[in-house]
């Protein structure tokens, strides 16, 4: 990967500013970083599940929060879910002409069987048979996520999808173009009529609903949760993973998210092909050199290859390089100093606890998949 285009990776989040033109958020750039001011709210606190202003004629999403877990992030009062708000951000999140070629839609990267990763691929492909610099990760519980990317360069769900639609070896296109194509489509313009009482195409009602759909993809019904919640039981094997688990994993793969959304160096050489410094690039601090942020365990066996670069192909070799594989440098996470150790038998019993980790029902969710 050339330093030109991982430059222009960069720039896509000094461009995004260009496109906000809603009056709600102010945006600004600093070290390639988008912060946010929002005129209404001064914080972007968790907040209630669903707020009763919403618009007009719409019907509210039931959002899914399951018991025990942490307060949502995402501001419900700003963007609150609704049925065709969620539906009209499904049929732009299939729809390739969001991207420049028309065949990259945001579904390209994060199919649904895969729980919403890229299935078998290292790194994801874009148009003009480009790839990009990073492993698209499993996409679900966004709605519990202060910060976006591997490297948490966007901090606010509704302004993320701008940042591959722009870029150019990923969907390669410019917001006017989009809205363009979008607005000579009268089924859209109603669809938009619908959801914000306007059937005007702008970037702000469609990160809106790209936002709400990706709110609305909460994944918590897999074998685990069902034994959390005494409707299942795990196998003796099972129960031994999860012991190992909560021994030597759960410091930074916190239940119930099963990450703490935190920035690690875990030890991971640098491809040099890409020189990826990951967090510092967006803080310019050396001391986040090598540090991305900590993915979430659930749905693993389903999201292969694994770590921000695709650079390993089953979770027992993440496990062979956890227990045996660290690459120590000054940045590396004070837990990992000493490797994590871990029998072949441990290492088994693990593979057979991130497999109630699985959540079948949600990569089946009609809600959440392709139009018909």
């Amino acid at each position: 990967m050339t330093t030109t285009l991982r430059n222009k990776n960069i720039g896509v989040r000094r461009k995004i500013s260009r496109f906000l033109s809603w009056n709600l958020l102010f945006v600004s750039t600093k070290n390639t970083r988008i912060f946010f001011t929002c005129i209404t709210f001064l914080s972007l606190t968790s907040c209630s599940r669903q707020d009763s202003s919403l618009p007009g004629g719409t019907t509210p999403f039931r959002f899914e929060q399951p018991s025990g877990w942490p307060q949502p992030e995402f501001n419900f009062q700003a963007n609150p879910l609704t049925v065709e708000g969620v539906e009209l951000g499904r049929r732009l999140f299939y729809d390739g002409q969001l991207s420049k070629d028309g065949n990259f839609p945001c579904a390209s990267c994060h199919q649904q069987f895969a729980a919403f990763a890229t299935f078998d691929h290292n790194l994801s492909h874009g148009v003009e048979n480009q790839f990009t610099t990073r492993n698209a990760p499993g996409m679900f519980n966004l709605a519990w996520h202060k910060e976006f990317h591997w490297d948490g360069g966007i901090n606010h769900l509704e302004v993320q999808p701008l940042a591959p639609i722009t870029a150019l070896n990923e969907m390669g296109e410019t917001m006017p173009s989009v809205i363009s194509k979008i607005s000579a489509d009268s089924s859209y313009r109603m669809q938009f009529k619908k959801a914000f009482g306007n059937e005007a195409v702008t970037t702000a009602n469609m990160m809106k609903a790209l936002s709400q759909f990706m709110a609305a993809m909460v994944s918590a019904n897999s074998k685990y949760d069902k034994v959390q919640r005494g409707q299942a039981s795990f196998t003796t094997k099972e129960q031994l993973g999860y012991e190992i688990f909560k021994s030597k994993c759960a410091s930074c793969h916190t239940e119930p998210l099963f990450t703490d959304l935190s920035y690690r160096n875990n030890g991971l050489s640098l491809d040099a092909s890409l020189d990826d410094k990951g967090r510092m690039r967006i803080t310019n601090l050396s001391s986040d050199s090598l540090k991305f942020k900590v993915p979430s365990l659930r749905n693993i066996m389903l999201t292969f290859p694994y770590m921000h670069d695709g650079r390993f192909n089953s979770p027992l070799q993440v496990l062979d390089h956890y227990s045996g594989g660290i690459n120590k440098s000054a940045t590396l996470d004070p837990l990992l100093q000493n490797g994590i150790p871990l029998t072949l038998a441990e290492k088994f019993n693990l593979m057979d606890f991130f497999y109630t980790l699985t959540d079948s029902t949600f990569i089946k969710d009609e809600r959440f998949a392709a139009p018909r």
